[in-house]
Parts: C-alpha cells; structure tokens; sequence
C-alpha cells in the first residue's frame, strides 16, 4: 500500500508539474521548426510590402526638405553630429518597424518561449527577439525637432529625445529575418525547405536595405548634418 501511494503520489507530481517550454515545442526538432515558421512569417509580411516600404522612406525624405532644410548647417562632425546621423538611421527603420508592427508583436509571442538544449543557440534567439521586442517599443523619432534642438544650443547638446533614442536604436538594430547556422542540425527536410525559401525573401530586404542607403544620404545631405 505504502509503495502504491508513492508510486500514485510521483505520477501526480510528474502531470501537474509546468511542461518546459522545451518540452511542449517538441524538443529541439519541434522548437527549431515554430521558430523556421514565426521567422517565415515574419519576413513574408515585410518582403510583401516592400513597395509601401519605399513609398514611406520616401515621405521621411520628403518631410525633412519641406520642413527642415539645412537645419544642421554649419554644424560639426563630432559624436553628436554621429548620434544625430544615427537617429536619421532610426527615423527611416521606424517607418517600416510602424508598418510592421502587428507582424513583429506576433513573432515574439511566438519565439520568445521557444528553447534549445543548445544554450547557445537559444541566447542566440533570446538575443534577437530582445532586440525586436526594443523596436518595437520605441517611438518614432522628430527627427526635424531634434536637429533643431541641437543647432538652438549652438551645436553643443543633444535633445534628450535624441540621447535617448539613438543608443537605444542602435544596440537594438536588426533586420527582418534571423536564421542561426546552428538550427541546420536540427532543421527537417520540410524546414530545410522553408528556410531556404525565406533566404531568399531575407535577400529582397538586404536589397531593399542597401538601396535605401541613398536616401539616409539624401537625408543628410538636405540637414546638413555630417555623421
């Protein structure tokens, strides 16, 4: 009898104990492939609205000639002029971040409880989703009234907006799409695929990123403002 309840007491403790999220994504297999699909997802959202995507980095250009041109001039290049280039860096990814909101909320609610025996693997993935998880709280920065600011103190202080915003943004920075070499030993053939159709849409942003580089250009150039 006394081993019966033992035995009886053990079984309980082992079903009502907290399932590891390791445990309920199916292990390393199961974790990798709601990853491979959270990250598809994700990318999908963003590749598709590439069009809409250069249509409003097109406005954040716009916006900064109609409403401050030459707004930096004569200004130095020095680590302000830099976190200043910096938040223009921001001012164009918040734009898309805003866009791609829901799509970002969705990938982390899904990711974040994701784990791997590999722990370098999941801080690999914690590390990513911590940075999308900043993104997606910051705001979007006034990118006219920060610049102003700073030329309103004789180019000598940033606004506070600005020292806030840009050393955030920048440790937070990450493009759409994150595939870790080290998921490949645990990627099935159906995932294999999968992650080989997302490269390809990852390699449409990569594009559209270095394209835009131009317009961050232009942006600088209408300021007046040196990184």
């Amino acid at each position: 009898m006394t081993r019966l309840l033992v035995s009886l007491t053990c079984v309980a403790a082992l079903l009502l104990a907290p399932v590891s999220a390791h445990a309920a994504a199916g292990g390393n297999v199961g974790a990798t492939s709601a990853y491979l699909r959270a990250n598809h997802r994700l990318v999908q959202v963003v590749a598709s609205k590439i069009p809409t995507i250069e249509g409003r980095l097109r406005k954040v250009l716009a916006g900064v000639r109609r409403e401050c041109p030459k707004a930096a001039a004569a200004s130095p290049q020095n680590p302000q002029s830099t976190q200043l280039s910096n938040e223009v860096i921001g001012a164009l990814v918040m734009s898309i971040v805003e866009l791609d909101r829901p799509a970002g909320r969705a990938f982390v609610r899904v990711v974040a409880p994701l784990r791997w025996s590999n722990g370098g693997l999941t801080r690999t993935i914690r590390s990513y989703v911590g940075k999308v998880r900043t993104l997606l709280a910051l705001p979007q920065p006034n990118l006219c009234a920060d610049v102003r600011g700073w030329a309103t103190s004789g180019f000598t202080a940033l606004t506070q907006t600005t020292v806030s915003f840009s050393p955030a943004f920048m440790a937070a920075w990450v493009s759409a799409g994150e595939q870790p070499p080290a998921l490949a030993r645990y990627e099935s053939a159906a995932d294999r695929a999968l992650a080989a159709r997302t490269r390809k849409l990852e390699q449409r942003i990569a594009d559209l990123e270095a394209r835009e580089v131009e317009t961050w250009g232009a942006i600088m150039n209408t300021l007046e403002l040196w990184p």
